[in-house]
């Protein structure tokens, strides 16, 4: 049993194998959680084309799905380097729509293995209109839909504002033929996959409380964060273990906070730019369970993080701390200010 709510958490408890019993519409305590799934991290970095990089992919999720993954996360963006570096006019021409060839490849592939897959690409939507993007493949090969990114940064090295329109707030597109997400608020979706409730958000989100909170409650399992994370070589020595101390603990923080798993994909590998120090992509990937325990890291190489959920947990969790239940719905409406300030400002 998890500790109760009446004291504090002890971060070495350790969880034994259960099933929760889970109330009916009727209100009856009745039926079980939705079973355990198994998700893979493919952790790489790119060849030195598109095409190769595609073939390279597919042979990791042939490989993980040999290992028992069942819902598979590729990295952001996943089949270019890092293009954002610099501001470029050509580097447009790396997008493709949705759908497109890459992810008509991907929908066999699902098909074949009967895999969920998270595909982040570089998306054309339409003639100037881009966006940095993850398309969602249910285990049939359908295309449940599109989750484009909310919120942008502008860094140096991470010039995305160039390249990048943020998703939309309300009513987001999706592809034609594309079933939909299970739920959508704000812009922020679930999807209701042949084996998990699964939410997606990418990279700069993953900073967001508030966005990981809204997927929470749109009933996600877990949340997935495709990203390109990375040091500046000039920095590392100083800031490289903070940096990745933060980035892990942040995301952590979401999955103790809302009760839900999280996990990470990241590349790994130096990616240069002409004039500048370039970026080495730290890697570093995880899956957290809902207590924030780590279920499985990656360090700075190549890797497929494999770790088995069990949604029972999500329940025991949230009935003995439950976050959820005491939120204050209707204290909240500051938080639509970009500043509140003193009084008086």
């Amino acid at each position: 049993m998890l500790p109760s709510n009446g004291g504090h958490p002890n971060p070495v408890s350790v969880l034994p194998p259960y099933s929760v019993a889970i109330p009916s519409e009727s209100g009856e305590i009745g039926g079980m959680a939705s079973p355990p799934f198994t998700v893979a991290l493919i952790q790489d970095g790119v060849a030195a084309t598109k095409a190769e990089t595609l073939e390279r992919t597919i042979a990791s999720i042939r490989a993980a799905h040999a290992r028992g993954a069942q819902v598979i996360c590729l990295k952001e963006l996943f089949d270019a380097p890092y293009f954002c570096k610099a501001l470029d006019l050509e580097r447009f021409d790396l997008a493709e729509p949705i759908p497109g060839p890459t992810v008509a490849r991907l929908r066999a592939v699902a098909e074949e293995l009967a895999v969920v897959l998270v595909v982040p690409i570089y998306e054309r939507q339409g003639a100037g209109v881009y966006r940095n993007s993850a398309v969602v493949i249910d285990a049939d090969g359908t295309v449940q839909g599109v989750y484009r990114k909310m919120h942008i940064p502008h860094d140096p090295l991470f010039e995305e504002k160039y390249y990048f329109a943020p998703g939309e707030s309300s009513a987001p597109v999706q592809p034609a033929g594309a079933r939909g997400p299970a739920g959508e608020a704000g812009g922020f979706m679930v999807w209701k996959t042949r084996y998990a409730t699964i939410g997606v958000l990418i990279c700069w989100d993953q900073w967001y409380p508030e966005a990981a909170r809204i997927t929470a409650l749109l009933g996600a399992d877990i949340l997935l964060y495709p990203t390109a994370i990375g040091w500046h070589p000039a920095e590392k020595a100083e800031w490289g273990e903070a940096q990745v101390t933060a980035w892990r603990t942040a995301q952590r923080a979401h999955a103790i906070a809302n009760g839900v798993f999280v996990a990470a994909t990241n590349r790994v590998g130096f990616e240069a730019e002409d004039g500048t120090g370039g970026i080495e992509f730290f890697g570093h990937s995880f899956v957290y369970d809902p207590f924030g325990r780590p279920l499985a890291e990656a360090g700075t190489d190549a890797a497929i993080v494999l770790a088995t959920c069990d949604p029972a947990r999500i329940e025991e969790t949230r009935r003995n701390w439950p976050f959820l239940r005491d939120r204050r719905v209707d204290a909240y409406a500051p938080l639509l200010h970009r500043w509140i300030g003193p009084r008086g400002d």
